[in-house]
Order: C-alpha cells, then sequence, then structure tokens
C-alpha cells in the first residue's frame, strides 16, 4: 500500500455510546482519508465487530455487507419499551416469567427464514425519513404510541440460522444467534417476549462476527483513537483476504491488469489456472496474490469481465 493508497478494512471493536456513524467519523480524522464507510449498523448500546471500508475498498462494501453476523444478546424479562431495548419508554409490564424450557420451546419458533418487523425506532426509510426520527417526532408532540401503518417500517425476510440459550437467570437470559444481513436482534426480543406473555427488552449486544472478520481481528476503538495512525493502518485487512469464500482466478501478467483497466474482457488465455465452469461471481488476483477485481461472465462465452475493478 502506497502513501498515497490508503485502503483496505479495518475492524473496529465498537464500545457503548457512540453510533456506527460516529466511528466513521472518527476513522476520517484519524487516517485522513473521507472515503471510509461501515459495513452493518450497530447500535449505540451494541459493541462488537464493525469492519470499516477504506478507500478503494468501499467499492467492496455491498458484498461485506450482505454476509451474516453473529451476536450475543442479554435480554431482561417483565417488560417492554417502545425501543425494544432498555433504553426506551416501558410500554407494558408483566409479573410473569417464563421458564427456561418455556423460552427455549420459544425461540425454536424463530429459527429458519421468516417475516420480521424492524423496530419502529430503526434506521429504516420510510418516504424520505428515518424512522427513528418519524417516531421521536410523534413523541414530542405527545401523540398516541400506536404508530399509524403507513409510518411502520415494512416487514423483510431475514434468516436465523443459529439460537440458542447459552445462559438463563429467571429475570433475565443470555442468547446467541447467527443470523442473516438485516436482522434486528432488538425486533427478536420483542416478538420473543410477547411469544411469552410477559414482554422483554435487549440490554446489552455484542457483535463477535459480521461475515468472514471477527473479534480476533478487531482494533479496540480506543487503540484507534489514541495510537499512531501507522499502527492502526498496519491492522488493515488487505483486498487478497475480502471474500474468500469466492472462487478465484489468477491474471497471468501485468498486461491483463492493464487491459483489465481498460473494461477488456478476459479469456481462457488470459489466466493461470481457468475456470472450468463459470461462477456468477468470481474474484480476479493479480500475479503477485492480490485481489483486483470482481469478475462476472463476460459476453463472450467463456469470458470473464471486471464487474468492480479495485485497481487505482
Amino acid at each position: 500500500m502506497s502513501p498515497q493508497d490508503l485502503s483496505g478494512v479495518l475492524i473496529v471493536d465498537k464500545t457503548e455510546g457512540p453510533t456506527s456513524h460516529d466511528v466513521v467519523k472518527f476513522a476520517r480524522r484519524v487516517l485522513g482519508e473521507s472515503r471510509i464507510g461501515h459495513t452493518g449498523t450497530l447500535d449505540p448500546m451494541a459493541t462488537g465487530v464493525l469492519p470499516l471500508v477504506v478507500g478503494r475498498a468501499t467499492r467492496l462494501a455491498q458484498f461485506l455487507t450482505a454476509s451474516d453476523k453473529t451476536y450475543e444478546a442479554t435480554i431482561a424479562f417483565g417488560r417492554a419499551t417502545d425501543t425494544y431495548d432498555a433504553s426506551g419508554t416501558v410500554t407494558q409490564t408483566s409479573d410473569r416469567r417464563p421458564s427456561r424450557d418455556e423460552l427455549v420451546a420459544a425461540i425454536a419458533r424463530f429459527q429458519g427464514t421468516f417475516e420480521q418487523t424492524p423496530p419502529v425506532y430503526s434506521a429504516k426509510n420510510i418516504d424520505g425519513e428515518r424512522s427513528y426520527d418519524l417516531a421521536r417526532r410523534r413523541k414530542r408532540k405527545g401523540e398516541p404510541a400506536e404508530v399509524p401503518e403507513q409510518q411502520r417500517p415494512k416487514a423483510v425476510i431475514v434468516t436465523v440460522k443459529r439460537l440458542a440459550v447459552v445462559d438463563f437467570g429467571g429475570e433475565t437470559a443470555s442468547l446467541e444467534m447467527q443470523v442473516s444481513a438485516g436482522f434486528y436482534v432488538r425486533s427478536l426480543v420483542h416478538d420473543l417476549g410477547e411469544s411469552l406473555g410477559c414482554g422483554a427488552v435487549l440490554t446489552a449486544l455484542r457483535r463477535t462476527r459480521s461475515g468472514e472478520f471477527g473479534l480476533d481481528r478487531a482494533v479496540p476503538l480506543a487503540d484507534v483513537l489514541q495510537q499512531p495512525r501507522e499502527s492502526t493502518i498496519a491492522r488493515f485487512v488487505p483486498f487478497r483476504e475480502l471474500l474468500t469464500d469466492l472462487p478465484s482466478v489468477t491474471l497471468r501478467s501485468p498486461l491483463q491488469l492493464e487491459r483489465l483497466k481498460n473494461g477488456v474482457e478476459m479469456g481462457p488465455a488470459d489466466l493461470v489456472a481457468p475456470l472450468a465452469e463459470l461462477p456468477a461471481i468470481a474474484r480476479f488476483m493479480s500475479p503477485d496474490g492480490d485481489l483486483v477485481a470482481l469478475a462476472r461472465p463476460g459476453k463472450v462465452p467463456g469470458n470473464l469481465h471486471g464487474w468492480v475493478v479495485l485497481l487505482p
């Protein structure tokens, strides 16, 4: 990476308090780079893995955002709030508490693929406004807590691949889950509370993995803010280690790199080892092993064209 080319993925271990956008602003200031985005929002109360795409890596944001996420969540029974977490206004209370067996039976109904309605206090867009802005405005005006249908986020299809109770204390429980992109843990907790007939709120949330990135590669936010800039840059995940679940093909020489930049399709003769069957998406690797583009089948049968080119 040249001094003028600050590109890669920085995995931040976010602390409780700042928003995901706050973390992006901090990174822009520390790194002196404006082209920075994140690949999956974490609520202010949530901690854990927040991948930041920097420089040319912003071109890969849509692919990294689409990955599964793994969370550890702590929930409390006996109340519900308008935000579905402990920070909101209480809308319902109950003296009832579920047993561990009841909780295990209830979470079994929230596994697989189903429709989930995002919280009213979420970043979902409704007619050009964030859902949480609409909700806060209604609250300031003293309007009824029941949100009109046209101001509610639309249900989305989500998938829960794993959901388990890891600890149960009667008043509280801890859950671990692997879910698809776009999943709202707060909605799961609220829906669980309704299913159990006692209400429930999210009290703590930690994201332990986002796609291929886990806590083992994460830099604490405090380190990003306090350590030398060069130390943070040294923790970037390089392009060659991104999207490794996709099939890869290697270009033969620098000549192919120039042709790729100019939009020329790559045929079998341009590749070190052509694929027997062309996938929907493949990684183009440079002769020295760096990821230089994502490719799709070209117009000419057997060819690949650079769909997302990462070359400077």
